[in-house]
């Protein structure tokens, strides 16, 4: 089952599952903001992604929220996301190939 963790109100994730829907995909769609992430369910995603919690972090909303990705653990930024789930770099999708922030959205291409 592929995923996409999406933001209808971000341009870029609406490319993004068009693209999966011009595909013939249906993917299962995760709005991270109607129905924020657990601490659990964001380590499992980033294990997939293969990075850092920094790593999915949009910068303007730390700036915002005078979060500063250099010093802070990754414990900590989780538990940030968690509390607010905006935090989260978008889209991202996830397949049996694996886990990409598609930014841009033709990135979904890769895992496809």
């Amino acid at each position: 089952m592929i995923k996409i963790y999406h933001n209808p109100r971000c341009s870029k994730s609406r490319q993004a599952l068009e693209i999966l829907q011009q595909e013939g995909i249906s993917p299962e769609i995760i709005d991270y903001l109607k129905t924020p992430l657990t601490a659990e369910a964001v380590r499992s995603l980033l294990k997939k992604l293969n990075l850092p919690a920094r790593d999915i972090i949009r910068t303007k909303e730390a700036g915002a929220l005078d979060i500063d990705l250099t010093a802070v653990k990754d414990d900590t930024l989780i538990a940030e996301i968690v509390k607010n789930p905006v935090l989260i770099e978008r889209p991202i999708v996830v397949t049996e190939k694996g886990a990409l922030i598609c930014r841009p959205p033709e990135k979904i291409y890769d895992i496809l």
